[in-house]
């Protein structure tokens, strides 16, 4: 039913094709919403700077949006780097249509209200502060479902900012409100819209998770300052019988390389297991690709395996080629899986890891070709004081590899 929903939406607003338009997006504020289960609505804010400029706003984060292309009635806007796109009609200075991912068969809908600057509606004063630390279980009691993860939250008024934590990254920037006791958090960047809603008290959350119209989970927290989340270092590891790591796959030229090639040798080598669909990846590659520029005199290299659920080898390499020229990726990207980004199957391409837990996954390799560490997940700006952290042990243990 979504592929014909897809095919339906995409026919209707490419039909009647002409080479000027007869309407551009008015230069000002829209309120977007994607819609969720539940009749939960995905706002997010965005700005028109010129017909073919954008910029979306998550909390702290802008993105730039300059894919902006017009088709008689119709706006068709491309997100930087991932695949989804929003295919829309003009409804006077409104926008109404579809947040599509192809690859998914995902067919979302989406409408756009101008000059409108209110994420959510508020109607009545906070009667609850989120700001602090939350032990916060998803799926509670739910098998194979349950994980862990920390909120952390910032409220000024009845504004609420933050991010939930999990053992193998964030949930972005999130923004929202607190309506009395009703606290609603939400963010869009081109490859997730999601959705957080619960009743607080002075000690306790409750309330559900919505990721676009396909996904809903439940929550549960409980207010805990000092709440840590397991180590990141000590969650993959190399099993018993392997010594290292070997590979052998194709860059989107078709070529192999390979671990062993000459340009790794006696060299600190991190790998990356990542995709170009998800986003905590696309934040750890733009900090490792201005880090390897910085730094690759040093005897530093990285590359990055991508797991694809681009449908072909040719769809992969495409979006693979768009991260790199988008991000300015100089490192290698080779593609490891395509047809799906399913981690049991990536786990079978990488058969010394005790498992692939998480996209990320950065493996650190000595100048002798010895798995010193591997971490799972990356903590983004989002997480504020989490990703400084991060990048001082980063940058302090690749350190001293390179002094060895």
């Amino acid at each position: 039913m979504k592929n014909l929903i897809g095919f339906l939406a995409i026919i209707l607003l490419s039909s009647c094709k002409s080479e000027t338009p007869t309407k551009t997006l008015e230069v000002g504020s829209y309120r977007a919403v994607i819609e969720a289960q539940d009749n939960e609505e995905i706002p997010f804010i965005f700005e028109v700077t010129s017909a073919n400029e954008i910029k979306i706003f998550n909390a702290e984060e802008v993105i730039g949006v300059n894919e902006v292309t017009y088709e008689n009635d119709s706006v068709y806007i491309k997100l930087p780097v991932f695949e989804g796109y929003i295919a829309a009609k003009f409804e006077d200075n409104n926008l109404k249509g579809s947040f599509i991912k192809e690859s998914l068969d995902r067919t979302v809908p989406f409408t756009a209200d101008f000059n409108k600057t209110k994420r959510f509606e508020v109607k009545s004063k906070p009667s609850q502060n989120s700001t602090g630390i939350w032990e916060t279980v998803f799926s509670k009691d739910i098998a194979d479902d349950e994980y862990i993860a920390k909120g952390i939250f910032k409220q000024q008024g009845d504004k609420v900012t933050g991010t939930f934590r999990t053992t193998t990254g964030d949930y972005r920037f999130l923004e929202g409100v607190m309506d009395g006791d009703q606290m609603k958090l939400s963010t869009f960047d081109g490859a997730h819209a999601f959705l957080f809603t619960a009743t607080v008290t002075d000690s306790t959350m409750q309330g559900y998770f919505y990721s676009g119209n396909h996904w809903k989970e439940p929550f549960v927290a409980k207010r805990n300052d000092t709440y840590e989340l397991p180590s990141a270092n000590n969650l993959t590891f190399i099993k018993e019988g392997y010594d290292g790591i070997d590979f052998e796959f194709p860059n989107t030229a078709n070529e192999l390389m390979s671990i062993k090639d000459e340009r790794f040798k006696d060299k600190v080598v991190i790998v990356q297991i990542m995709g170009t669909w998800c986003p905590n990846c696309l934040d750890e590659s733009k900090y490792y690709a201005e880090y390897y520029k910085e730094n690759k005199s040093r005897g530093i290299e990285f590359v990055a395996l991508a797991f694809e659920y681009a449908k072909t080898k040719e769809d992969a390499f495409s979006r693979i080629d768009r991260l790199q020229d988008n991000v300015g990726i100089d490192y290698p990207i080779l593609l490891a899986q395509y047809g799906t980004s399913d981690k049991a199957k990536a786990q079978e391409k990488l058969p010394m890891l005790n498992h692939v837990l998480s996209y990320p996954t950065s493996i650190f390799i000595d100048k002798t070709g010895k798995v010193r560490k591997i971490h799972t997940g990356f903590n983004g700006p989002a997480t504020g004081e989490k990703y400084v952290e991060f990048k001082e042990e980063f940058e302090g243990f690749v350190n001293g590899l390179l002094e060895e």
